[in-house]
Parts: C-alpha cells; sequence; structure tokens
C-alpha cells in the first residue's frame, strides 16, 4: 500500500513539475497546438485505432484456430504499436533538403526485416505450442 502511495505521489510530482514546464516555457500559439495534438491523439485512438483493433481481434478469434489466436494476438500488439512509432520515419515527416543527415536511412526495410522477425518469431512459438499440445503415442500403440 506505501509503495502504491509513493509511486503515485512521484508520478503526480512529475506530471505537475511536466505541466509547469509546458506552460511556463511555451508560446500560447504553442499551447494551442499542444493541446490541439492531445485532442486529436485521444480521438483518433478512440475513435479508429480502438475499433480497428477490435474488429481484428474479432476477426481473429472467428478465422484462427484456437491455438494460433496467442501468437496472433502478439503480433497485433507488436506489429501495430510498431508501426505507429514508425509512421513519422517511413514516411519521412520532418525531412528538411537543408539537412541530409535528419532521415537518411531506409527505414521501410527496416522495419520489414523487424515485421518479419516478429512474425518468424510468432510462427515458430505457435507451431512449437501446436506440436507440445498433440498427444504423444504410447508404446503399445500401432495404428493401422
Amino acid at each position: 500500500m506505501i509503495g502504491r502511495v509513493l509511486l503515485g505521489a512521484a508520478g503526480a510530482s512529475v506530471a505537475a513539475y511536466g505541466g509547469w514546464l509546458l506552460l511556463s516555457r511555451q508560446e500560447p500559439d504553442q499551447l494551442v497546438g499542444a493541446g490541439t495534438w492531445l485532442v486529436l491523439g485521444v480521438l483518433l485512438h478512440d475513435l479508429v485505432l480502438v475499433p480497428l483493433t477490435l474488429l481484428v481481434a474479432w476477426l481473429g478469434t472467428r478465422l484462427l484456430p484456437r491455438g494460433a489466436r496467442g501468437p496472433a494476438a502478439v503480433v497485433l500488439v507488436v506489429l501495430g504499436s510498431m508501426t505507429l512509432v514508425a509512421v513519422p520515419v517511413l514516411g519521412r515527416f520532418g525531412r528538411r533538403p537543408d539537412n541530409p543527415t535528419l532521415l537518411d536511412r531506409d527505414y521501410t526495410t527496416g522495419w520489414l526485416v523487424t515485421a518479419g522477425l516478429v512474425l518468424g518469431v510468432a510462427g515458430a512459438v505457435g507451431l512449437l505450442g501446436r506440436l507440445r499440445s498433440r498427444p504423444a503415442d504410447t508404446p503399445g500403440d500401432h495404428h493401422p
């Protein structure tokens, strides 16, 4: 109980300090921009991302065999999160001609390699789970 109170107090203190920095060091138009992004982020999450995730999860429970659902859920969470974080670099948002060192890599290939690794590991885990759940043949069993 005391740990939760201390953790909550630390979180509230950090949030208050961040709010003070935001209000004391930004111009009014920057505050409006930050507020706009905050509201749009919540709306996009609640009106687009959550319904889309629920739809994909619902389809997964209908179309995938029981053993594949866990690995598919992991792929959905990991690839979905990774893709959302990668959108700015994949779209090359912020690239400037006067600074060629910004966004100077092939981020699409990196995303594809990482996605392939995630899919491969999830597939291997699903296959291992399937192999382990098979009933073992007993020595006396003979199947025609």
